[in-house]
């Protein structure tokens, strides 16, 4: 039996970029598998934002665990380098990012809610095809995204067919956007906003040129972080109509909105409201 090729070996030798998705940040709403990854990392790439949900519970070492270069260790003595990301610095962190793992080092990118979802993963892989990195290994860890954890808050407004539209138009221009909006909102689906600190009254606008104005609207804030977001956790259910009146409840980026079909309907219980969008063509006895 033949042992490893230098190629493989030398594979062996190297670490692996997770991409990992947090969710809201909060211990409770992420993963067994992201909370493994971030706390056997090597290296922790994270915003001042995510590094202090992180260290709430432990994921990452306390502040006062840190030394002035961000290495940080552990209460069994490992030491993690800690990173701080920002918007302006995603190319150049993506490259460092690689090179960590050239040095057999395990590097946790850490991204909320979910990466594939307006995250990061598709700039490393696209800083992967630019600077020929196929000797990455890279590994993309799921989380909990603001669709979901909105619609959990509420009630089960995407249990039918749903799509999800960014606002932003910093890499898309408006006209897709609208152009976008338009066909989800005659098409029949139940459509989450993201980035609503941008243009949601626009938005909300198009959708009503093609959609009721009583469809029912939920607006939900910081889904899953209860206190610990930037505004607090919140949900308020109100109609199309009289969404864009609304303002004073769309608190920036961690605003998602939900807007509902013909088919969503309200559940009233005893001390709540509830959004539901049936599955559509069965009744009770088809269960």
């Amino acid at each position: 039996m033949t042992g490893p090729t230098e190629n493989q070996a030398d594979r062996e030798a190297d670490g692996t970029l997770y991409v990992v998705g947090i969710g809201p940040g909060l211990p409770d709403h992420m993963t067994k598998r992201a909370t493994e990854v971030i706390e056997s990392a090597d290296v922790i790439i994270a915003s001042s934002l995510y590094q202090e949900f992180l260290r709430a519970d432990g994921t990452i070492p306390a502040a006062e665990r840190t030394d002035e270069d961000g290495i940080a260790t552990r209460e069994d003595g490992f030491e993690q380098e800690i990173v701080r990301s920002t918007m302006g610095r995603q190319v150049e962190l993506a490259r460092a990012a690689f090179d960590y793992v050239r040095e057999g080092k395990d590097v946790a990118h850490v991204s909320g809610g979910d990466p594939s979802v307006y995250g990061k993963s598709d700039l490393i892989f696209r800083m992967a095809e630019e600077d020929d990195a196929t000797d990455v290994s890279i590994e993309i860890v799921p989380g909990l995204t603001a669709a979901l954890g909105g619609s959990a808050n509420v009630g089960a407004p995407l249990c039918n067919d749903f799509c999800t539209v960014s606002l932003s138009d910093k890499w898309r221009g408006w006209d897709e956007i609208e152009e976008k909006l338009r066909a989800a909102a005659i098409s029949g689906f139940v459509i989450v906003l993201y980035n609503c600190w941008r243009n949601y009254e626009q938005a909300v606008d198009i959708v009503r040129e093609e959609r009721i104005d009583d469809a029912y609207v939920a607006i939900v804030n910081d889904a899953g972080r209860e206190d610990a977001g930037r505004n607090g956790e919140s949900h308020y259910i109100t109609t199309l109509g009289e969404a864009a009146d609304h303002d004073d409840k769309v608190s920036g980026m961690g605003t998602s909105l939900i807007i509902g079909n013909h088919e969503t309907e309200t559940w009233r219980s005893d001390d709540r409201t509830y959004l539901v969008t049936p599955r559509g063509g069965r009744d009770i006895d088809d269960f």
